[in-house]
């Protein structure tokens, strides 16, 4: 798709005619939504979607996502239908509705900015960071240095919503009784203990910490009789294996859907992860999180409150990502390999006691014998 919009989006964004200007009516009845990308965006936009259910309690909300990120819309309460960006039957359909309002939520590329244009919607919202613009009646300002959540609320001035009058509310999302039911029979080897979730998979190789020092902190965690329970996608089943061998855990990567991953996170008290979409599923469950930062935003995209920590080396090179594209790295991804096991085991632990999740019999002590003996 970022091929494509290459291709075609930057040309059609910059010719097609703009939109006549046009407000949005005081009774919505019908809203669609453009997400296309990762996971992660999409959870994130899960707030925004409920303001506007808050506000026009008898809207229909329709997203159009893409095949990637359609299975998040599975957990976020709130939406009516889900169609496919990248699904050319269904990508028709929407442009054969008619709604009031269409919200371009992607925040770059220009595709979908030419979708809206033509989506039949009075008005069109998107944000203006480059040709896209356009393509509204409404352009709304983007800032790397805001939460990608507020981003998306901005994105709502126009139907009366600001975002000063927000509160998210967490959760904010919401797991399937059938995924809970599922996950439960593949959690009963834990025998209803404690147990961390770890994510140890990314999008690029450069936000990657390694399995074999996630494997570490599960070594430790075992110590404390804390079990692990790693999730993620078919790629990443033998990280999961390197991590969980010998009895230290679950390896479930590969094994679950997205809306049974939110359940196993939903289980566990904390989740280890890089800077990912299946952070933002933590933090959209209210489960507390250690994130690991290198080339990401933090400022954008780190999780906030005071029941997620976040470790970021800050090096004068970082972050590097901008609009999703990270550029080769000159400097050997010392954003996270300069990041250690003691730090993350200390960050963990500290944060599994400050919720009241670490086993009364751990102690200060128990944690020293340990990391001298590692």
């Amino acid at each position: 798709m970022k091929l494509f919009d290459s291709a075609i989006g930057r040309t059609a964004a910059s010719v097609i005619p703009e939109p006549e200007q046009r407000e949005p009516h005081s009774m919505l009845t019908s809203v669609l939504l453009i997400r296309p990308g990762g996971i992660g965006d999409a959870v994130l936009l899960a707030p925004a979607i409920s303001s506007v259910k808050k506000a026009y309690h008898q809207a229909r909300i329709t997203i159009l996502a893409e095949r990637r990120n359609a299975g998040v819309f599975s957990i976020v309460p709130g939406v009516d239908e889900v169609l496919c960006y990248d699904c050319p039957r269904e990508l028709l359909q929407v442009m054969r509705c008619s709604y009031d309002v269409v919200i371009d939520t992607e925040q770059c590329h220009r595709l979908s900015a030419v979708v809206a244009r033509f989506a039949a919607a009075p008005v069109k919202i998107g944000f203006d960071t480059n040709e896209r613009r356009r393509m509204f009646t409404h352009s709304i300002p983007y800032s790397h240095n805001d939460y990608e959540t507020l981003s998306f609320i901005n994105l709502l001035k126009p139907l009366g919503i600001e975002a000063g009058g927000v509160e998210t509310e967490i959760p904010f999302l919401s797991v399937p009784d059938a995924a809970s039911a599922k996950i439960a029979g593949l959690l009963e080897s834990l025998n209803n203990e404690p147990f961390v979730t770890f994510f140890p998979g990314a999008s690029i190789a450069e936000r990657r910490w390694g399995a074999d020092r996630f494997r570490q902190v599960a070594e430790v965690l075992s110590a404390f009789g804390i079990r692990t329970v790693v999730v993620g996608g078919k790629e990443d089943r033998r990280q999961g294996e390197v991590i969980a061998d010998g009895g230290l855990g679950l390896n479930l990567a590969g094994l679950t859907s997205l809306s049974e991953t939110a359940a196993v996170i939903q289980k566990s008290s904390l989740l280890l992860s890089g800077d990912s979409g299946v952070l933002h599923i933590a933090v959209g469950l209210g489960v507390p999180t250690v994130s690991l930062f290198g080339p990401g935003r933090v400022k954008k995209w780190a999780p906030r409150g005071d029941r997620h920590i976040v470790i970021n080396k800050e090096l004068s090179c970082s972050p590097c990502t901008t609009f999703g594209t990270t550029p080769p790295c000159l400097n050997e991804t010392r954003c996270m390999s300069d990041i250690t096991v003691d730090e993350v085991v200390n960050a963990v632990t500290m944060l599994l006691t400050s919720v009241g999740a670490m086993p009364s019999q751990c102690c200060k002590r128990d944690w020293i014998e340990i990391k001298c003996k590692s």
